[in-house]
């Protein structure tokens, strides 16, 4: 289990990047950066399974298939658009806190999984946790809106970022019980195939958008906006290598060692991951509110870690 637990903590560590890469590159709407990052996921999962790709394909079947399409849309396009969106008009740290819900929903979504730990020896946990999430909405609202950020823009942006959340909850839970029935697939094979289907689906809406909008993503005319493609092309690249390929791959781990209603608990890892790189973008630190909300979720999660690392000691001296 605290392999898993290592796992998903440098997991979390990747993915608070994505939190951070739409403040680098704001000319950009959410759709192209959903599609630039995830076009160079597919590119780099293909580079990696150049060799094994033909057979891997050949053992796929119809339900992979259909699990791959799902999990790509959910996990990763339609969560990171909306995820970028929260970003732009909620802000980093609010987004980042909306997203932490997820040791909640992902816990009461897998609380019948084998291995889980009742609900009602989390309570306790989850209820810290939904404090923290209660300080930072808190935070949001108390601040003054800025100019050309009124609070609908705000109220937009947390919906936003419900929508991911909702997005990854399924995404998380599924992924882990696919995962667990088919063991046939080792993580890195699976991260890598989901990386493709990915890229594919991307490169299809990017394909269907420019032909639809007819952006001008060249030239002098894409400059004078400010919209530097290669900055997004560094951007994405750097983001599709560490949070997609590499985060992936270290969570389909933790998803094997750990009980569903713990892996909520680890991803909470990635909110605390996307603050701290927040803030340091930023070049701030966090307000009173953020500070409790932070101390009110990391003690949220240790107490869960102990709570799963007495039952599992327990069910150990059972057996």
């Amino acid at each position: 289990m605290w392999q898993g637990v290592l796992c998903g903590l440098l997991a979390g560590a990747m993915w608070g990047l994505v939190f951070v890469a739409p403040a680098f590159l704001t000319a950009f709407t959410p759709l192209e950066l959903a599609c630039g990052r995830y076009i160079a996921y597919g590119l780099i999962s293909a580079g990696l399974l150049f060799n094994r790709l033909p057979a891997l394909l050949r053992r796929l079947d119809r339900a992979d298939m259909v699990a791959l399409l799902k999990h790509a849309l959910a996990g990763n396009i339609v969560y990171y658009m909306l995820l970028a969106m929260g970003v732009k008009l909620a802000g980093v740290a609010a987004t980042s806190l909306i997203i932490g819900v997820l040791p909640i929903s992902v816990t009461l979504l897998g609380k019948n999984d084998h291995g889980s730990v009742p609900l009602r020896q989390l309570a306790l946990p989850l209820l810290l946790v939904a404090a923290g999430i209660g300080c930072i909405n808190l935070e949001v609202f108390s601040q003054p809106t800025a100019a050309g950020g009124p609070l609908a823009h705000k109220i937009i942006g947390l919906l936003c970022a419900t929508g991911a959340l909702l997005c990854w909850t399924w995404y998380s839970v599924d992924n882990a019980r696919y995962l667990k029935r088919n063991p046939h697939y080792s993580s890195g094979e699976w991260s890598a195939l989901y990386g493709v289907s990915s890229g594919l689906i991307a490169l299809l809406i990017a394909v269907v958008a420019l032909a639809i909008f007819h952006a001008d993503v060249t030239g002098a005319g894409a400059q004078a906006s400010g919209r530097d493609w290669g900055l997004f092309w560094i951007v994405n690249g750097l983001l599709a290598l560490g949070a997609s390929v590499i985060g992936n791959h270290l969570w389909n781990i933790a998803s094997r060692k750990v009980p569903l209603t713990l892996s909520g608990q680890l991803i909470l890892f990635e909110t605390l991951f996307a603050l701290l790189y927040g803030f340091i973008y930023k070049q701030q630190l966090p307000q009173p509110l953020e500070i409790a909300a932070m101390v009110l979720l990391t003690l949220g999660v240790m107490w869960s870690l102990r709570v799963h690392a007495l039952d599992e000691d327990s069910e150990a001296h059972a057996g």
